[in-house]
């Protein structure tokens, strides 16, 4: 059975980026994910009626407890305050947990994490770099995490 990834991600609310999304979506669905991608799946929501924010909010919090992980995009300084929300449901739930980043600003003087220490919190003290990824071409890395996480049964 496939294992599924929430694809956490600001990508949706901008034309520019929906070609990088499409990217992203197709690596994951490459190493054999189902990818529940959120502007995807809740553009059925019909924006027109009363309350339509919160049923994309809802949707949003039940794809990310029925996915197996979270895959988060943490672009920007601070990333996208949906995606941290989600990014701290899937901590508390203890779920699989890896983080894309290839935005090289950094906005906090941690010693190791580029961005506040809590988005970290959900990795392993030790190793905590093999969850992180920073180029679509180190997904398929079988030394970073994902691989293994894919391969687990």
């Amino acid at each position: 059975m496939s294992k599924s990834v929430y694809l956490a991600n600001g990508y949706g609310f901008s034309p520019l980026q929906s070609e990088t999304l499409s990217k992203l979506v197709a690596r994951l669905q490459s190493l054999g994910l189902v990818v529940y991608e959120p502007f995807e799946r809740n553009n059925q929501i019909d924006r027109t009626t009363k309350g339509w924010a919160y049923h994309i909010g809802q949707a949003d919090v039940s794809d990310v407890w029925n996915a197996d992980g979270i895959f988060a995009v943490v672009n920007g300084v601070p990333p996208d305050e949906g995606v941290v929300f989600e990014l701290g449901l899937a901590t508390a739930w203890k779920k699989a947990i890896f983080l894309f980043r290839d935005d090289s600003r950094t906005c906090t003087p941690c010693e190791n994490y580029p961005l506040n220490l809590m988005l970290y919190t959900g990795l392993p003290r030790v190793g905590w770099e093999r969850y992180c990824f920073t180029s679509l071409d180190e997904l398929s890395d079988p030394s970073k995490a994902l691989v293994e996480w894919i391969d687990q049964r």
